[in-house]
């Protein structure tokens, strides 16, 4: 009996050794650092080849990478276009299709190179200052045109008396006077202006064409005869103040001569000129001074004459785009509820879906992103993602099927098992008005049982999440959790309306609208009502902090990179001048009650949930000192708080891959400590 026994055993001990070496493992930390994606993909006038950048992970240094790669539109000859390591980026076809330029990293900075497609050559072509940006070609191949940071010298207050020879004094102060003087993700800002400037394509000396104490940082194109470039800028008097202002303008080559084409108040951008060069499309709204409001696609003659504007009749935020080879519409990307695509109008406002799951780009987590590029035949060449895998080639042309043509993640992913994830729809509480969101189940889920939840509000709040991959809430449900993002009101992709709702009212019933995601969870089954969490970054922070401000039904919160007080984010952060007038009314010293009403650190005596507080010690978004007031203030309540400050990390916090690694840990960590015995 015994041995039957035994036998048993042992055939049962086999088994399951059998299928646990079946069954793939689920996505676990050390997978972010074999992560790939593709962006920025140029394919080829005569649409036989593309290029993009393969982004990674190195483990070794600790930080991401991107290189030029080039693929045929088959998917075939897949091959990185140069020898170098270093970062590559900005790859752009001659007109001919025969050249390549780009930028690369050198030991001295940014430069621009030239690949030749026939020789496999290259060369350095500048010697630059400043990093280029924005290059274009001339149409007839012979220029680049490019974009460069022209110094200035720093203002000074006194002139410090000559220091001895070998003395080792203090440095000089750090005098500014500028309006924008710094920028989360570099620091403080070098003074000067960007200026445009062009250099010819075999090599020589770069010539400045534009002037004046403005910034000119956009894309620009090339008027047909390579007289002129066309760009959009903010060269007004008061364009400090005046920051959402911009017109789109053109320069002459040959004697700097600029002209303005646009002249409304508020944002010109995104010019586009028509294959023939008599025609400019562009983006542009008179501003109402709103939260959220949607662009408007227009055309224009080359000389600003004849202004139109297409009626879409969309609802949606256009940007990138790109005229179709005839020269009699023109396509563009767009979010919908969550999912990014490529939309086609004639010129007559007729729409049509041309693809859809652009993205994949983010990586940490599921934002939009993506871009795309189009041949002289109209195929089409674009990043695709969903939520099983990160940015992927893809080609289409209208009309046709989507061809995904690279698998860059083929031998991880392939073999890794996935949190399922599920869009979900239900009506907010507070108005009945339908809100979407998303689940992720963990991996080898389980039906019937409830486990513990997560809920991960995304930042902005002007934006969103969808169906993308990210790897984020994937380590949530290797974790063991259910993992809940929504987008409530404010979120994009719904329609001006939806995105405008929190104008002077946020936070707000965006609260009611991801409670109401909880209960339609709770009711479905799907997880444990006394063991939720929640967590988000940024403006998910604010809403964070401001759920448990209102609620005490979770068992603990990580609050990342919050704003806790509106009156000191608003005059603190580096984009400190974008929220009076456009989020809340007035200044912040002529409407503190306001200002205060929605800070969650008005509700912080009402917390009972244990918070951990979490921020980069860089974060120049939502300073440190945002954070530090809801650590402080629950410490002196006695509230079972940590705070968790990631060395060097801006607001980007998930910016090096050890930095995503390290938050979600910590996160996970802090929640397992609430957990029940038996979850």
């Amino acid at each position: 009996m015994r041995i039957k026994l035994l036998i048993s055993l042992l055939f049962l001990f086999q088994f399951s050794v059998i299928i646990g070496q079946n069954q793939k493992p689920a996505f676990s930390q050390l997978d972010v650092f074999e992560l790939e994606w593709a962006s920025d993909p140029q394919i080829s006038p005569d649409g036989q080849k593309i290029l993009y950048l393969r982004n990674g992970m190195d483990i070794i240094e600790d930080n991401r990478f991107k290189r030029i790669w080039m693929i045929d539109s088959d998917g075939t000859n897949h091959r990185k276009l140069t020898p170098h390591d270093q970062n590559e980026s900005s790859p752009r076809w001659s007109p001919e299709g025969k050249k390549i330029a780009y930028t690369s990293s050198t030991d001295q900075g940014s430069e621009i190179f030239v690949y030749w497609l026939e020789t496999g050559q290259h060369a350095r072509l500048s010697q630059l200052d400043r990093s280029p940006g924005n290059i274009a070609w001339s149409p007839d191949g012979k220029w680049l045109a490019f974009s460069m940071k022209v110094p200035e010298e720093p203002p000074f207050l006194a002139k410090s008396p000559q220091k001895p020879k070998g003395a080792n004094w203090a440095e000089a102060p750090r005098v500014t006077t500028r309006m924008k003087h710094e920028a989360d993700g570099s620091g403080f800002i070098e003074p000067g202006f960007y200026h445009y400037f062009v250099i010819p394509s075999e090599g020589g000396t770069p010539r400045q064409i534009t002037s004046g104490n403005f910034q000119h940082q956009e894309s620009v194109q090339w008027s047909a005869d390579g007289k002129m470039l066309i760009f959009s800028a903010n060269r007004h008097e008061d364009w400090e103040y005046d920051y959402r202002n911009s017109e789109i303008y053109s320069v002459e080559l040959e004697t700097g001569k600029i002209n303005s084409l646009t002249d409304r108040k508020g944002p010109d951008y995104n010019p586009v000129i028509s294959p023939d060069g008599k025609t400019i499309a562009y983006l542009g709204y008179e501003d109402k001074i709103q939260t959220y409001q949607l662009p408007e696609l227009y055309t224009m003659k080359i000389d600003g004459s004849g202004k139109k504007k297409i009626n879409l009749k969309l609802d949606r935020q256009v940007s990138n785009i790109t005229w179709n080879q005839k020269g009699d519409g023109l396509y563009f990307q767009y979010d919908s509820e969550g999912n990014s695509k490529i939309g086609f109008t004639t010129l007559a406002g007729k729409f049509e879906l041309v693809a859809e799951n652009v993205g994949g780009t983010g990586v940490a987590r599921p934002y939009g992103g993506g871009s795309f590029s189009i041949s002289q035949n109209d195929l089409l060449a674009f990043n695709i993602t969903t939520p099983e895998y990160p940015a992927d080639l893809a080609t289409i042309r209208k009309g046709n099927q989507v061809s995904r043509i690279t698998h860059l993640n083929g031998e991880l992913l392939d073999y890794r098992t996935l949190g399922e994830v599920e869009e979900i729809w239900y009506n907010s509480s507070y108005d009945d008005r339908k809100i979407q969101g998303w689940v992720v189940k963990p991996p080898f889920f389980e039906e019937g049982k409830k486990y513990p939840l997560v809920v991960e509000n995304h930042g902005g709040p002007i934006s969103n999440y969808g169906d993308r991959f990210s790897p984020e809430m994937q380590l949530y449900a290797t974790a063991g959790f259910v993992v809940f993002y929504p987008n409530p009101r404010g979120s994009t992709s719904y329609g001006e309306e939806f995105g405008n709702l929190l104008y002077h009212n946020y936070p707000s019933q965006d609260y009611d609208d991801v409670i109401s995601g909880v209960d339609a969870l709770i009711e479905k089954g799907l997880v444990d009502k006394d063991s939720l969490f929640v967590t988000g970054g940024s403006a998910g922070g604010i809403m964070t902090a401001w759920i448990i401000g209102k609620t005490n039904r979770f068992r603990a919160a990580a609050v990342v990179k919050p704003v806790m007080n509106w009156y000191s984010k608003t005059l603190v952060a580096d984009n400190w001048y974008g929220y009076y007038h456009y989020r809340y009314p007035g200044y912040p010293w002529e409407n503190q009650e306001a200002y205060m009403k929605f800070s969650p650190i008005s509700l912080v005596g009402n917390i009972e949930t244990p918070a951990m507080v979490m921020v980069g010690t860089n974060d120049l978004r939502t300073p440190i000192s945002e954070a530090k007031q809801l650590y402080h203030a629950l410490k002196i309540r006695k509230i079972e708080t940590a705070l968790v400050e990631i060395p060097g990390a801006y607001h980007f916090i998930a910016n090096r891959p050890s930095q995503l690694i390290t938050k979600i840990d910590h996160i996970v960590a802090w929640f397992n400590k609430f957990r029940g015995e038996n979850e």
